[in-house]
């Protein structure tokens, strides 16, 4: 699917990624080209993953991804994964957010999350995510998003 260009961001296939697709800003100076790249795969008709690759500007003097910018990922990968699954086109804003960190993330290598969808209303979804690098859970949450422009059919 090809994206109109007045619209914020880009869908489009991964050129460095096979089976997944690029998530950005049309506007490179906006707060999520901060986390970019940003791709995303579907998984199942309810779960989308999301891929960042942290840079050291995401880093904190551990050398792990600083707890604002995991935050920043959580925010940005609700949105991602539900473009992904289909559930909004139009910009939309979190109401809630919660999360809870588990173990440090490696800022020199890249990080997922896997966005389960839980519920979805005419104006509304819900997801819970888990933020893991390889095989360790670095956290864990849950967000509550209002949709923007139409509502889904």
């Amino acid at each position: 699917m090809t994206d109109l260009p007045h619209q914020p961001f880009r869908y489009f296939p991964d050129p460095d990624l096979p089976g997944w697709h690029r998530w950005e800003m049309t506007d490179p100076t906006r707060f999520n080209a901060f986390l970019a790249p940003i791709s995303v795969r579907v998984e199942g008709e309810r779960v989308a993953r999301v891929r960042m690759v942290p840079q050291r500007l995401h880093s904190n003097l551990r050398d792990h991804v600083h707890g604002g910018a995991l935050l920043g990922f959580m925010d940005v990968a609700t949105f991602a994964g539900a473009r992904a699954l289909g559930l909004m086109q139009a910009p939309a804003a979190t109401v809630d957010l919660s999360a809870q960190f588990i173990a440090g993330a490696d800022a020199s290598r890249p990080i997922e999350a896997v966005v389960e969808l839980l519920r979805e209303t005419a104006r509304m979804f819900f997801v819970r995510g888990l933020i893991v690098q390889n095989e360790t859970a670095c956290a864990s949450f849950a967000c509550t998003a209002r949709k923007g422009g139409a509502a889904r059919a």
